[in-house]
């Protein structure tokens, strides 16, 4: 937020936060396609909240983050209460559990889950199935090379940051 560091607990063994320079690139495009101050976002495996707080940065005012890990959790509330974030809500629970019982629809909805995660490739199935994005949303979907997303409904285009991935979904 405005230039402020976030400073995560030291022992995450479930976090891998997304590199500065692929949050760069993936905020570059982001920023030429979206409208920040009137998204309704929905950040999937929170971490350590960092996504959420640069949509924040730049006028997102609905936010929800989900995050299982309780330490993760906790350091996602507290940080949120440092910022002043009255706009964002923190859930703690299973991203798919979230997902099977969402009722909302979201303009912009990011995962950047464990990259060992087995059941990525449900996330987009799961995304579009529930019909979680508004008309002309845009899903987001972090993962290495060893996942490919191109044959996947609504997907549009995927960058590449070295060992990130990005594969984007947009709800036309």
């Amino acid at each position: 937020m405005g230039g402020r560091k976030v400073h995560p607990p030291a022992k995450m063994p479930h976090t891998r936060p997304t590199t500065d320079i692929a949050k760069e690139g993936l905020f570059n495009i982001l920023q030429n396609n979206l409208d920040f101050e009137s998204l309704k976002t929905l950040d999937l495996f929170g971490g350590t909240g960092s996504i959420s707080y640069e949509l924040a940065s730049r006028g997102a005012t609905d936010q929800t983050i989900v995050e299982k890990d309780p330490a993760m959790f906790a350091f996602i509330q507290k940080t949120v209460e440092s910022f002043g974030l009255q706009h964002v809500k923190v859930i703690k629970m299973d991203v798919f559990k979230y997902l099977e019982s969402c009722q909302d629809k979201f303009d912009f909805i990011f995962a950047g889950p464990p990259y060992a995660l087995e059941t990525i490739d449900e996330l987009p199935r799961i995304i579009i199935e529930r019909g979680l994005l508004k008309p002309g949303g845009m899903f987001v979907l972090e993962h290495t090379p060893r996942n490919n997303y191109e044959g996947f409904e609504k997907f549009v285009s995927e960058r590449n940051y070295g060992t990130t991935l990005f594969s984007f979904f947009i709800n036309r």
